[in-house]
């Protein structure tokens, strides 16, 4: 399916609906997806719009979920001057930040990034079809190659390990976490947890307002820590809509009042 009816004014862009297919987070779930032409411009300030209406990047898709009967991927984006750090996020802060050395880099292949990748992979999501994938080859075309020029790798080193890599587009008006990767021995270190915080605070101090997070999906434990950053704004298909530390994140609720 193709449709000319772009998600912003005064730009054609052909969208493609992909039939049904087995749901990537829910199981026994079926879902369709909403992909943006691989062949049109993708220039920042279209990338930026799409983000703005609930799309998301994966290697050099942009999409978004379009199930039937389903509204269980809900994007969000934290407003990065409105985030105030939970009490469990700054310990986690507090206990590694001393010890992180943070780079920001470009999106170059590096063989320690890549193992570091394949060892997350194998532990964090075993028997997966990213795991079952993870040659050089996919890793370069799922981070590395699309565009180039957006991207950055922010990489987290304790002391001389390679602790975690953050994989960020950098955009109009925020950025947004493609994909994090880290070490499975050092989970007790939350360490996914700090690379989104430094990602805030790269936000901040480049003057965008937006960390854009991808989907949260309430009954997915792997979707469920986004809604632990607060203020968190997300996107009801009209709208985004901000909710406080203490509010249930409940977007069909709150739709229905306005």
């Amino acid at each position: 399916m193709t449709t000319d009816q772009g998600p912003f004014t005064g730009r054609r862009l052909a969208l493609y609906l992909t039939g049904e297919h087995d749901c990537s987070y829910l199981a026994e779930r079926r879902a369709r997806t909403l992909f943006v032409d691989p062949a049109a411009r993708m220039d920042t300030a279209t990338y930026q719009r799409l983000l703005d209406q609930g799309f998301r990047r994966s290697a050099a898709q942009v999409y978004r979920p379009a199930c039937h009967g389903c509204a269980a991927c809900v994007p969000v984006r934290v407003p990065v001057e409105k985030f105030v750090p939970s009490r469990a996020q700054r310990r986690a802060w507090h206990r590694s930040s001393a010890e992180l050395t943070v780079r920001d880099l470009p999106p170059t292949f590096h063989s320690d990034h890549f193992s570091l990748y394949q060892r997350y992979l194998e532990q964090r999501h075993p028997g997966g079809h990213m795991a079952e994938e993870a040659s050089e080859t996919s890793y370069r075309r799922f981070l590395i190659e699309p565009w180039g020029g957006v991207t950055r790798f922010i990489e987290l080193r304790l002391g001389t390990r390679l602790a975690a890599v953050a994989v960020t587009d950098v955009l109009e008006h925020g950025l947004s976490a493609v994909y994090t990767f880290f070490d499975p021995a050092l989970a007790e270190r939350s360490l996914g947890t700090c690379a989104i915080l430094i990602q805030i605070m790269q936000a901040r101090r480049m003057g965008l307002a937006h960390l854009y997070l991808g989907y949260w999906i309430k009954a997915s434990e792997k979707m469920r820590y986004k809604d632990r950053f607060r203020a968190i704004e997300a996107w009801d298909g009209r709208q985004w809509i901000t909710f406080e530390r203490g509010q249930a994140l409940d977007v069909d609720s709150r739709a229905a009042g306005r």
